[in-house]
């Protein structure tokens, strides 16, 4: 872990990518990211705007904490994008994010997403915490986990 990540932890990457509806650029639709706050309560909220392709670009969000400098503390941060898109609201991205890294949602790979509105959402399970999405990105999912023998040695 960089030092930096303890002290000023990444609640939400960097995020780019595309959002369509059937299939066609959403020009004009407004993203609304809300990152709960790992350490205290809280969220912080920021927007975006497709541009006439349906593209948007996003900056990190970080969180700093002194505290975690002196005292070990888990780490958890919600995370949600809603997309308002000709009158309509659509969730397309709503998870918990379980490591403090830049690019953990996916596994340290730049965070660039393609999004279709009318698609149903599917769960991912990265980074130790998961995400449910109507977008696609590029990422390693975490392994499945047998929970059926509390007991069992990982392998």
């Amino acid at each position: 872990m960089a030092d930096g990540s303890r002290t000023k932890p990444c609640l939400f990457s960097p995020i780019s990518g595309t959002i369509t509806f059937k299939g066609e650029p959403a020009a004009g639709a407004k993203l609304t990211r809300t990152a709960g706050k790992a350490h205290t309560h809280g969220r912080l909220v920021d927007t975006a705007i497709t541009d006439n392709q349906g593209q948007f670009e996003m900056p990190g969000v970080f969180e700093k904490v002194l505290l975690a400098k002196f005292l070990p503390m888990e780490f958890v941060a919600a995370q949600e994008i809603v997309v308002e898109f000709e009158g309509n609201s659509y969730k397309v991205w709503a998870g918990v994010k379980r490591e403090r890294e830049v690019n953990s949602e996916s596994s340290g790979r730049p965070l660039v997403v393609a999004c279709e509105l009318t698609d149903e959402p599917k769960r991912a399970s990265v980074g130790g915490g998961f995400v449910n999405s109507v977008c696609t990105w590029d990422f390693d999912p975490d392994p499945e986990r047998d929970y059926s023998n509390p007991f069992a040695e990982d392998e």
